[in-house]
């Protein structure tokens, strides 16, 4: 995965996978972050999920997105959509 992570005067921006759009107005996306180990110097992936509003339900399952953070919409949602990109 190509994994964009940038922090902006609006908040970061990460880029991540559509995994789940059974919510109205909601999807589930997954960003992974490749991270060197401090110890053992090994790269490991880490995946986070997040929810993100999605007004109208444009994003499909499997598609790359970018996400940018806002405020918090309910007590998990604290991401929008900015663009679909696949």
């Amino acid at each position: 995965m190509d994994t964009e992570n940038t922090t902006t005067a609006n908040g970061r921006v990460l880029r991540g996978t559509v995994v789940s759009t059974k919510m109205t107005d909601t999807i589930t996306v997954i960003v992974d972050r490749y991270v060197k180990h401090p110890k053992y110097k090994k790269f490991q992936r880490l995946s986070k999920k997040f929810l993100v509003h999605d007004a109208g339900n444009t994003a499909k399952e499997g598609q790359i997105v970018d996400i940018r953070e806002t405020r918090p919409m309910s007590k998990r949602k604290h991401f929008t959509l900015i663009t679909i990109n696949k």
